[in-house]
Parts: structure tokens; sequence; C-alpha cells
């Protein structure tokens, strides 16, 4: 396989293959397993989508933000398809996202990770200053 250059990223959902986003989020994403196919469908009808395709077509790598386009915006189910990591994509997909969120003028631009802080960094993103101010209305279900 080769390297980050031949891979190009569209923001066009009617380009995404939301049947694959789908199989890999229910499947393979912890935090998404179960999701059903319609509830992706309608998440990305509800998001700015961000889709990696190699030079062949094949949908690479998938990401979704949430945002009102005015303040804030979240980063959510970013996913690399497991044949393809460790070619750059993450770090491709990641500094498409803040290139296209950065002109937004957003206050704030927030993720959840468990493992990947080194490659959000690397794009700018750093720990939130305070964590404790931070709340979540609960129970947390899967999908």
């Amino acid at each position: 396989m080769g390297s980050a250059e031949e891979f190009t990223v569209t923001t066009d959902l009617a380009r995404i293959d939301l049947d694959t986003v789908h199989h890999w989020l229910s499947r393979n994403a912890f935090w998404a397993l179960g999701r059903s196919r319609q509830t992706v469908q309608a998440a990305a009808e509800g998001s700015m989508n961000f889709g990696v395709f190699d030079s062949r077509g094949s949908l690479c790598a998938y990401a979704r933000v949430v945002t009102d386009s005015a303040t804030f915006a979240w980063l959510c189910d970013v996913y690399v398809d497991p044949r393809r990591r460790g070619l750059g994509i993450g770090r491709l997909l990641a500094g498409a996202v803040v290139d296209a969120l950065v002109p937004m003028n957003l206050k704030r631009i927030m993720l959840s990770t468990l493992d990947a802080h080194g490659l959000y960094e690397q794009v700018g993103f750093v720990a939130f200053p305070d964590p404790e101010k931070l709340m979540v209305l609960g129970p947390l279900l899967p999908g």
C-alpha cells in the first residue's frame, strides 16, 4: 500500500457509502456497537461528513462533525479501515477536519478518545483544561 498522498478526502455525503460506515461502526467501534443503519443515516444527515478514499475510489476512513457552525463542534465517529491503518490516513482525516472547521472561528472543537491522543495532538488538539467542568446526561447507552 502507499503513502497518505494517494488518498483524498471529501465532505460530499453522496459519495460516502453509509453501508460501509454502518458496518464499521456497528461491528467494530466500541462506542457504536449495535448502532442501527437508520441511526447511522440520521446522524450523517445531521452532521458534516468526511470520507477518505484511495486512488481506486474505495472508502478507507470516515469521520463526522456535529456543529452549529457558529460556536461549537464535536468530532466523532472517527474510523479508519483496519486494513489501512498505519498509512497516515488518520492524520490526513483529522487534518482535513481541522482545516474545514478553523475558518468557522468556533469557540470550541471537542472530541473524546481513549487511545489516539498523539494523533489529535498533531493537528492541534490539547487535553481539556478543566475536565471537572464536563458533565454528561446518562446513562451512557451504546450506539
